[in-house]
């Protein structure tokens, strides 16, 4: 019987193999995601085909046929499960402190560009400058990049901001739309449909393809918000465009 481990480890279709810590969103729990994606990119052979890091969680996904052929007389399944026993087995004990960057981002608040505010303030019996201040006094982490290129999930937001996905998703979100939901906040990277409460927007572009760092936002990074006028966002979005 293997020794219980804080981690499960669990098939993901018949070509991907996950590793979940489980539990909330978790800085700690992400910091050691990270260094284990350090250490399996560092090994990754021909035969992965994809690395996936998210909150606690990391999945593999593999050329089936080509894992056999490393496996020797185990199955796919049994190699990978083992690489990553042994590879996580190498984080016990010595978790090292990962330097992080700190990103600051222009947002403007301005009602035009902030279609949620209103409604946020009064659901948090807040004035909307309280929603702004509180929104830009936490430093994020970025805990993953999905759901588009470039979308950062950050967290956590503040408690009295904290505010669910609309009921009723957007067609359309704007590019750089700074949103909440529920204790995450994220800044749409295109025009997109979307759900998150939408509280102000940025010039910054978040993705781009021209570039040899496509996405402004990485994981673990450290991300400041600070507040800019509605000439400000224009002035510097021309200049960006």
């Amino acid at each position: 019987m293997l020794p219980a481990t804080p981690y499960q480890i669990y098939a993901i279709g018949d070509q991907g193999i996950t590793l979940d810590y489980g539990g909330e969103m978790n800085e700690t729990l992400n910091k050691k995601i990270y260094q284990l994606y350090s250490l399996l990119k560092k090994w990754q052979p021909e035969a992965i085909l994809d690395i996936i890091p998210a909150y606690h969680s990391i999945s593999l996904i593999y050329d089936l046929l080509k894992v056999k052929k490393l496996a020797g007389t185990i199955t796919a399944y049994q190699f990978l499960e083992i690489k990553l026993r042994e590879t996580e087995a190498q984080l016990i004990g010595d978790i090292t402190v990962m330097m992080n960057r700190t990103i600051n981002i222009p947002v403007c608040y301005d009602l035009s560009l902030a279609p949620d505010l209103d409604e946020l303030a009064k659901i948090h019996h807040l004035s909307n400058e309280e929603i702004i201040e509180i929104h830009i006094q936490q430093t994020y982490r970025v805990y993953m990049i999905g759901f588009m290129p470039g979308f950062a999930y950050m967290g956590s937001v503040d408690n009295r901001i904290a505010s669910p996905r609309k009921s009723n998703p957007r067609l359309q979100v704007p590019a750089g739309s700074v949103g909440i939901a529920g204790s995450q906040t994220g800044i749409y990277p295109f025009n997109s449909p979307g759900g998150w409460q939408i509280i102000g927007q940025t010039p910054h572009m978040l993705f781009d393809a021209n570039k040899e760092n496509l996405t402004l936002l990485e994981p673990g990074d450290n991300v400041r918000f600070h507040k800019i006028s509605l000439e400000e966002f224009h002035h510097l979005k021309n200049k960006i465009d």
